[in-house]
């Protein structure tokens, strides 16, 4: 089993301190929300993201959106072999059931986002997503992997086909896979970093060469 957490994602509902701001108010008002109901988004809010912390790398629900899409369409995941996890920058953890269907449409995933985030399972029945409070190292911990791996610009280089060998020769692998636009962890994660380009790559793309790798060698 191959266990994947996108982690660190910029994944977070408009915080407190910009909730007045021209671009969130008028934004929540076209949806018939609240300001603290909706979903940070660089794409519309990216004037009030110059008054947070960390402002640049902020609201990029996309990332998220794409690398499930990835994830749990792939391979392994239809044959029981991944479980994914995202864990966002305010320490929530999202699990999340391998027969879950991500929706293809930004819009509709920004929806179902926000829903999780108020009632912390969607939906109530089915718990198909389900959200604690829970630290990185707290996941890792509960998960007990015999192998923990971060995808790092600056790790280890290994090309894809390698790595792929290495996680398909444990039991239970965690692979980390940041969820932001640019810039490092800000979680500490204990584990051994891991390249597989000599640049940069979308998280989404490094998701793909981790699993279309691992399924080189469990199938």
């Amino acid at each position: 089993m191959l266990h994947l957490v996108i982690a660190d994602s910029e994944l977070e509902l408009v915080p407190e301190g910009i909730r007045d701001h021209p671009a969130v108010v008028n934004y929540a008002r076209r949806r018939n929300k609240r300001p603290e109901e909706v979903l940070l988004d660089s794409t519309y809010h990216h004037a009030a993201l110059k008054k947070l912390e960390d402002g640049e790398r902020r609201g990029r629900p996309d990332i998220v959106h794409i690398c499930l899409l990835n994830a749990l369409e792939s391979i392994a995941n239809k044959e029981g072999l991944l479980k994914v996890y995202v864990h966002t920058r305010n320490d929530e953890v999202i699990y999340i059931k391998p027969e879950t269907r991500i929706p293809r449409n930004y819009n509709r995933f920004v929806g179902l986002m926000e829903s999780l985030f108020k009632n912390r399972v969607v939906p109530k029945d089915l718990e198909l997503l389900r959200m604690e409070k829970k630290g990185l190292k707290e996941l890792i911990d509960e998960i007990k992997p015999d192998g923990v791996f971060i995808m790092h610009e600056n790790g280890e280089l290994l090309k894809p086909q390698e790595f792929g060998k290495t996680l398909a020769e444990l039991h239970e692998p965690l692979v980390v896979v940041g969820g932001f636009p640019h810039g490092d962890f800000r979680s500490e994660i204990p584990g051994k970093k891991i390249s597989i380009y000599k640049a940069p790559l979308m998280a989404w793309t490094v998701v793909n060469e981790i699993i279309i790798n691992f399924e080189h060698w469990v199938f």
